[in-house]
């Protein structure tokens, strides 16, 4: 018998994220399958409007798919709505939203904070 597990888009359970040891302000997450030992999974997260994310360096894979809104990239990309992005291990950044977004999460590793530049 298979096990599985449906997520309802519309009806999350949105909690503070905390990733980092402290609650990022106007950030927030759902996790579908993400699991904080191994740091794999998968998650949805909501970006209010100003919201930035810390700096950080990735361990392992990183992909996600903006849902709704916008994210911008520490080096000035804007990712919009139906962007699907990956990491590669050892990339760094940092982003932040003006409007506001909702993305979908693939995380494939530990992601480590770094000192802004």
């Amino acid at each position: 018998m298979s096990k599985r597990k449906i997520t309802q888009v519309n009806n999350l359970n949105f909690e503070p994220f905390d990733r980092y040891g402290k609650v990022i302000p106007g950030m927030t997450w759902h996790k579908i399958s993400f699991d904080k030992k191994t740091n794999y999974g998968t998650y949805i997260s909501k970006l209010e409007p100003g919201t930035k994310t810390i700096p950080h360096i990735h361990k392992g894979y990183e992909e996600f798919f903006i849902l709704e809104g916008e994210l911008i990239d520490s080096d000035g990309k804007i990712f919009k709505k139906g962007d699907f992005v990956t990491y590669e291990p050892n990339s760094e950044h940092s982003s932040h939203t003006e409007k506001g977004c909702l993305i979908l999460t693939f995380m494939r590793g530990e992601n480590k904070r770094i000192k802004e530049k």
